[in-house]
């Protein structure tokens, strides 16, 4: 078992899973986490060599500009519509990561 992928992995998954968590707890606390672990998965993502590392790194990036500004939005302006859409926006960028890394596991397992 590769350790380094499972974490990799187990980080992109966290991502989208705390970021569903604000959708169903609108605080400022369950934002933070959510951005704080899709920042952590967004530097993982950094040291990835494979076919669509580019692509995985692109689609973290789109949820990172998704969940800071919603941070911001929530815990500045107060506006939890606007917070709300872009942690979806956070959740469709997740889903395609999470999409390209079964398409790359996939494609890997052919070679073998």
């Amino acid at each position: 078992m590769d350790w380094g992928k499972v974490i990799y992995i187990f980080f992109a998954l966290m991502s989208l899973t705390t970021t569903v968590g604000f959708l169903y707890e609108h605080n400022e606390v369950a934002l933070f986490v959510a951005a704080s672990i899709n920042l952590i998965s967004t530097l993982l993502k950094i040291g990835v060599k494979n076919i669509l590392s580019a692509e995985l790194f692109a689609s973290s990036l789109v949820a990172d500009l998704h969940l800071i500004p919603a941070f911001v939005f929530l815990q500045v302006g107060g506006n939890e519509t606007m917070a709300i859409s872009l942690a979806i926006g956070a959740i469709v960028a997740n889903m395609f990561s999470l999409a390209l890394v079964l398409i790359e596991a996939l494609k890997t397992r052919e070679e073998f």
